[in-house]
């Protein structure tokens, strides 16, 4: 099982397209104000994070799942624009386990939900 926290349309479709074809078991999640309590139930394997987004918070969501026990240890993985280095910056100070930049994502995408 992997949650995405991604509002993007475009990265959500390629995503679940890439997941279905490759029989993986994915879970959007889309409202801040429930990324921590799905994650909490779900207890997947991987958090994918669009660490761009504006309205999902994802800095203070991996911050706030790195400093639960419960949930610490479930990777992180967040993809960014490449020309982006303070959020590159402030994400891996949140915690987050892997950054990739958008272009490299979508190249390894198939790898990485495999591998999760």
């Amino acid at each position: 099982m992997i949650v995405c926290v991604v509002e993007d349309l475009i990265f959500s479709i390629k995503i679940s397209t890439t997941a279905k074809h490759l029989g993986v078991d994915m879970y959007f999640e889309r409202s801040k104000d429930k990324v921590l309590q799905t994650v909490r139930e779900k207890q997947p394997s991987l958090v994918i994070f669009d660490l761009n987004s504006g309205t999902l918070a994802p800095i203070e969501m991996i911050a706030a799942m790195k400093g639960e026990p419960a949930l610490s240890s479930i990777r992180t993985l967040g993809y960014v624009s490449h020309v982006d280095s303070d959020t590159i910056d402030r994400a891996r100070n949140a915690g987050i386990d892997q950054v990739l930049a958008r272009s490299a994502f979508s190249e390894k995408l198939g790898d990485i939900l495999t591998s999760a």
